[in-house]
């Protein structure tokens, strides 16, 4: 029964051991939360396939470039995250958590790296971004060092430092803007050289939809953060609350759709998948009312929720790519 429940809670260190080359890159691949690369890999998908309806043309080398920073920008801010969240004493004290989604990698607690390495990984992998970026900045001129320094600066401030996003109830808003906003109108600007009005409107659905990931994952861990003063909108609205504003995120993807829809800068039938998403969500959303009491329904509802981000921006492709090929 231990056994069972520390799988539950907690990544085997066996599983991990070993100085072997193969062991460390699976220890270091796996402390950076993989699970979760869709948040960022999606919206550069998405943001390319924008830039590409604008433009009509497509740079695979940009948009691998572009990958890789923001993948490591995304993977570097977990790997803070839970360097943050293990000294601030978060993950330490958290027994609720559903892991492997909420609490962290678990890496530090169960002694698979420690805290130094961890961090020494978080910086390794964003100067791998910094390479990537300077290729992007020598290939495409120094307009991408604002979308760099503003992925960057929301990845560390997260986590560290005074601001300390995370914990100000502002945390939900900064993913949405740096794993919505920034790598779609980013990834869209290196395909098409254009930024505009247009680009920002597809780019908040992704943002919603991001954003309502996190928003969810914080629920187990209501109590862990509340007592370590990571002020999360969990732990300053409560489930009620919560529950509000998880359902307002895909509300708000809806009609930023239909929006679009109308306009005509997206096919009038876009709608139909974010509304039916909004049903998934309903039901996801009944599970944050009624927090830990039902641990299995609140697993069900976090992986609904990431189902909903990777089929509604799936979703959004399609119908831009639908919108082109049949104009």
């Amino acid at each position: 029964m231990c056994s069972e429940l520390v799988q539950q809670n907690d990544p085997l260190a066996e599983r991990f051991a070993g100085s072997s080359v193969p062991q460390t890159l699976k220890r270091l691949f796996h402390a950076t939360r993989p699970k979760f690369y869709p948040a960022s890999i999606l919206p550069v998908i998405a943001g390319s396939i924008w830039g590409f309806r604008v433009s009509g043309g497509f740079e695979v080398d940009i948009f691998l470039l572009a990958l890789l920073a923001t993948v490591c920008v995304h993977a570097a801010a977990n790997v803070l995250n839970d360097v943050d969240d293990d000294s601030g004493g978060t993950d330490r004290i958290n027994s609720d958590r559903i892991y492997p989604y909420t609490g962290g990698s678990r890496f530090i607690q169960t002694g698979i790296m420690s805290s130094r390495h961890m961090a020494g990984l978080g910086v390794a992998l964003l100067a791998m971004a910094g390479v990537a970026g300077l290729a992007l900045l020598l290939l495409k001129g120094s307009m991408i060092l604002a979308f760099g320094v503003a992925g960057v600066a929301l990845a560390v401030l997260y986590s560290l430092g005074p601001v300390r996003l995370s914990g100000l109830g502002i945390g939900e808003a900064a993913v949405g803007i740096g794993f919505g906003v920034l790598p779609v109108m980013g990834a869209a600007w290196l395909q098409s050289g254009t930024m505009n009005v247009d680009a920002l409107l597809f780019s908040l659905p992704v943002s919603a939809w991001v954003a309502a990931i996190l928003l969810i994952n914080e629920v187990p861990d209501i109590a862990a953060d509340g007592q370590s003063g990571k002020r999360t909108l969990p732990v300053r609205l409560g489930l009620g609350g919560t529950r509000i504003v998880y359902l307002g995120l895909h509300a708000s993807a809806l009609l930023v759709t239909i929006y679009m829809a109308m306009a005509g800068l997206l096919p009038l039938a876009t709608p139909l998948g974010p509304a039916a998403l909004m049903l998934l969500a309903y039901k996801a959303s009944l599970a944050i009312s009624q927090g830990l009491q039902d641990r299995e329904a609140m697993r069900k509802a976090i992986e609904a929720t990431l189902g909903i981000h990777m089929l509604g921006i799936a979703w959004l492709c399609g119908a831009t790519l639908y919108s082109v090929l049949s104009s």
